[in-house]
């Protein structure tokens, strides 16, 4: 991709560091909120390579925010389960919650260049908020208490850009990082896996597909996904005393995963287009804010592949901290507010690490020990379906913000539904005739969700309903499917929001911008729930009423 020929600002709200699909989604989630972003990335393009693939509908409800999930889900293939096989016999068949009226596939493989091109081409769909500069590296960073001041290697020369926010997104090698003088706690694993993608027609479902110690590869691991273009991304563990260079080498990878493919029965001409090599590493800053600092994405943490946590928990970053930091910007809230997405996201990045590692050790055991454990478990499996959850690989899941700090009050008792700190979950509704899905209407403003039986907002909410609790809130009026009530009331056809939220006539949920659930109430009080969103309304317009 062509350098840009503009000149460079001098000054910026947002400058992000890489122009990965971390960093281009919370441009592209940014320009939605109104606030402009510079985008520096050292690359001249979107990467090579498959990279990060499988894509959670947590990932991709946050891509719907920023305007990328049509074409991620035009491409993408959908999946809801895999197989594990112990040599060649199955040991595993699992599947991953779904139902016929879901917006999104539990999980969906698409190769990482999408994305970044999708994120960026979104981004652009605003306007001239968001400006991505490629073939162009942060060479130098200098951080005071009301900014920070970037060198920048323009490929032909330099410059300098004041930034009033900095997010690195440079990823696991972050110059950001190292200008600061940070470093990552935790292990790194031994284990290694080439990965290989190579173009060859199949008919096999869509799938995760693993198998422990095949035919084809005695000893290997191997996990196999196909993606679009008629692409396989095959993955294998080589063994501890082989030479990682040698690994790599075509002559060396073609004829193990040509091996692997007579075993399994595809028989088609193929070809590789990309090999690398990885091994699982469990890292993190112990905080992701440094004053006018921020981290996200592998420039926070690195986590397993096993479970797909690594991009989709960079997504999550950015659905995190973009309306944060639109906040901050627009004056709605104070610049502590920042530090919740460390908390939060710190939290978030151990427990990715727990069930990564769990996985981790499962897929390249680390010692002898975890070897025979394995073994052991797999020939258990084979006649003992009880045994088979230990194989299960854990897939990427949302976490909750158990502890947050702005985790609001629940008068819930111990009734089910989503308490504070906890993802607002999904339903299918129907606004009029047409179906629409909860999460379409979270990612840029607060949504007051008020279930009521006729249809109506109870007349002390009156006031908060008529908007005078300011932007950027919304209200949303769940009944049910054949209660009265206006155009504006979404009506559960399926019965799927009053149970999941375990709503009773009067319920209210407060919920984030990023679709978590803030606070909730069996009995609202106007005053309670003004007090609740008061943080986040700081310095509104008089008599301003939209979302906006």
């Amino acid at each position: 991709m062509p350098p840009t020929s503009q000149p460079w600002p001098e000054r910026v709200p947002v400058l992000i560091a890489g122009g990965g699909p971390v960093g281009l989604a919370l441009s592209a989630l940014l320009a939605r909120h109104g606030i402009a972003s510079l985008v520096v990335e050292a690359d001249e393009g979107y990467c090579s390579g498959s990279r990060a693939i499988c894509m959670s509908r947590r990932s991709l409800e946050i891509l719907g925010w920023a305007g990328a999930d049509a074409a991620t889900v035009a491409t993408g293939l959908a999946w809801v389960g895999g197989r594990s096989y112990y040599r060649d016999t199955e040991v595993l068949h699992f599947r991953m919650p779904s139902e016929p009226h879901e917006r999104f596939a539990p999980m969906v493989n698409i190769q990482q260049y999408y994305i970044e091109e999708y994120a960026h081409r979104a981004a652009q769909d605003v306007g001239t908020l968001s400006d991505v500069r490629f073939g162009a590296r942060v060479a130098a960073v200098h951080a005071a208490d009301d900014g920070v001041t970037v060198e920048i290697d323009t490929g032909g020369g330099s410059a300098r850009v004041a930034a009033q926010w900095l997010v690195a997104c440079d990823g696991g090698r972050s110059t950001v990082r190292e200008q600061l003088g940070l470093r990552m706690e935790g292990m790194q694993y031994e284990g290694r896996y080439v990965i290989v993608d190579i173009e060859q027609d199949t008919r096999r479902e869509v799938e995760r597909l693993a198998w422990f110690d095949p035919p084809s590869n005695p000893g290997s691991t191997i996990l196999m996904h196909r993606q679009p273009g008629n692409v396989w991304r095959i993955d294998y563990q080589i063994r501890d005393d082989e030479d990682a260079d040698a690994a790599v080498r075509p002559e060396n990878v073609l004829p193990r995963v040509q091996s692997h493919l007579d075993m399994i029965g595809e028989s088609a001409p193929w070809k590789p287009l990309w090999i690398s090599i990885y091994n699982a590493k469990c890292l993190t800053l112990p905080r992701y804010r440094y004053g006018r600092v921020l981290f996200a994405g592998d420039a926070a943490h690195l986590v397993p592949i096993f479970g797909v946590r690594g991009l989709n928990s960079g997504l999550d970053d950015a659905g995190n901290l973009a309306w944060k930091l639109a906040w901050v910007l627009r004056g709605h809230a104070e610049a502590s507010l920042l530090d919740s997405y460390s908390d939060e996201r710190v939290h978030a990045t151990r427990q990715n690490i727990a069930y990564g590692a769990k996985s981790t050790e499962f897929m390249a055991p680390p010692d002898f020990a975890f070897r025979l454990m394995r073994e052991a478990a797999l020939r258990l499996a084979l006649d003992h379906p009880e045994v088979r959850s230990l194989i299960n690989p854990r897939q990427s899941a949302p976490i909750d913000y158990a502890g947050s700090p702005l985790n609001g009050p629940s008068d819930f008792d111990d009734a089910p539904g989503a308490a504070p700190g906890c993802p607002a979950p999904e339903a299918s509704l129907l606004r009029g005739a047409e179906t629409v899905h909860l999460s379409q209407s979270f990612g840029r403003a607060f949504t007051l969700l008020c279930f009521q039986a006729d249809g109506a907002v109870p007349d002390a909410l009156g006031a908060l309903a008529a908007g005078k609790a300011g932007p950027p809130v919304q209200w949303l009026v769940v009944a049910p499917a054949a209660a009265p009530g206006g155009d504006g009331v979404l009506r559960d056809a399926h019965g799927q929001a009053w149970q999941r939220y375990g709503a009773t006539h009067g319920t209210l949920y407060l919920i984030r911008p990023d679709g978590y659930v803030l606070a909730r109430w069996r009995q609202p009080d106007p005053d309670r729930v003004q007090a609740a969103l008061a943080p986040f309304l700081l310095n509104l317009p008089a008599g301003a009423s939209d979302a906006s």
